[in-house]
């Protein structure tokens, strides 16, 4: 399995020196989350000082752009990474698709299909392999004219992934995404039991075997040798559950394991601004589930256990949490990256 870690928004000086010193320490990539910044200039950032990393958003919006325009800009990427540059795409939540982007959010499953269907329209027509002519249920992509196409290269095949959680996005992975970026928030349970399943069924739709699907894994990793060297990476994880747990749509994931209820109570004291409230709610029963802890020279053997022969790729989830307390933590993580990769 390769190991990457997750990078946020941040200054590009910062980014790049994340990247230096990941790819110094053996961390395999970065993978780029959208929140308060676009994730491009962050990669191309990384990119530039660190070449040999692979690289991959986890996950950009798709909705606020056109088809086209996200086309076009992993196509620079991958043009200028060497083919070291996964695209990977979601859909966000109704309102701020609607209310923080003003886009269209109805029915985001077919949507999304229909976007990453055009993607690939849009790839085979920069590399010349057909001319552009989508007609899909959402987007529609007919023009293309010679001084408006991006230059061929040969990093061409890029990889589109996708963020699935339920049963439909799942299957959809299965039909036409090349991988699939797992939600943060997940059991062994869950993977085995809706999500691997679901993906399976969609392969089997489009005539594809699942070993076609890569999933891409983030994790809650909570290393360190002492409890007390574990603590803040405990708590941001408690922390992280705890905030995707609050969704509604996602009280399955607890339900499922017996946690009845627990989705429920963090949505309440969510509305009451009871931040600590919710962390407390979740206890090292639920950690065990949702997250990985241990000693440092513990935590591959851990993943190894856990994710083996599902995941082609995890990532570390808290990693630049760590690293930006201790810059020399860095190490540690690719100590683990190094492991996996054997």
């Amino acid at each position: 399995m390769k190991f990457d870690i997750t990078r946020g928004a941040g200054q590009w000086a910062q980014t790049a020196a994340l990247a230096r010193a990941a790819a110094d320490a053996g961390v395999s990539g970065l993978v780029f989350t959208e929140t308060t910044q676009a994730p491009w200039m962050s990669v191309a950032a990384a990119a530039t000082v660190a070449p040999e990393l692979e690289f991959a958003t986890g996950v950009a919006v798709a909705f606020p752009r056109s088809p086209m325009v996200t086309a076009v800009t992993a196509w620079e990427l991958a043009a200028n990474t060497r083919g070291r540059f996964r695209l990977g795409l979601g859909t966000q939540v109704r309102a701020h698709v609607e209310r923080r982007y003003s886009s269209e959010f109805d029915h985001p499953g077919p949507r999304l299909k229909d976007y990453v269907l055009a993607v690939r329209d849009c790839f085979a027509s920069f590399d010349g392999r057909k001319s552009l002519n989508h007609e899909g249920p959402y987007y529609r992509l007919s023009l293309l004219p010679q001084a408006w196409t991006p230059a061929r290269h040969d990093h061409g095949d890029i990889k589109i992934d996708i963020s699935a959680v339920g049963p439909w996005m799942c299957r959809m992975a299965g039909e036409v995404a090349d991988g699939v970026h797992v939600h943060p928030l997940h059991s062994l349970h869950y993977l085995h039991e809706r999500l691997l399943p679901a993906v399976g069924e969609g392969c089997l739709r489009a005539g594809r075997s699942p070993a076609e699907v890569d999933l891409i894994v983030p994790v809650f990793i909570v290393a360190g040798d002492t409890a007390e060297e574990r603590a803040p990476l405990r708590r941001r994880a408690q922390e992280q559950i705890s905030f995707y747990g609050s969704t509604r749509a996602y009280a399955f994931q607890f339900d499922d394991l017996g946690f009845t209820g627990l989705s429920a109570a963090l949505n309440e004291r969510l509305k009451a601004n009871d931040l600590d409230g919710m962390r407390d709610l979740i206890t090292d029963e639920v950690l065990d589930e949702f997250a990985v802890v241990g000693r440092w020279d513990e935590i591959a053997d851990t993943l190894t256990a856990r994710y083996g022969g599902i995941a082609t790729r995890l990532v570390s989830y808290l990693a630049e949490d760590s690293v930006q307390k201790d810059p020399t933590a860095i190490a540690r993580w690719g100590e683990i990256a190094r492991a996996l990769d054997r």
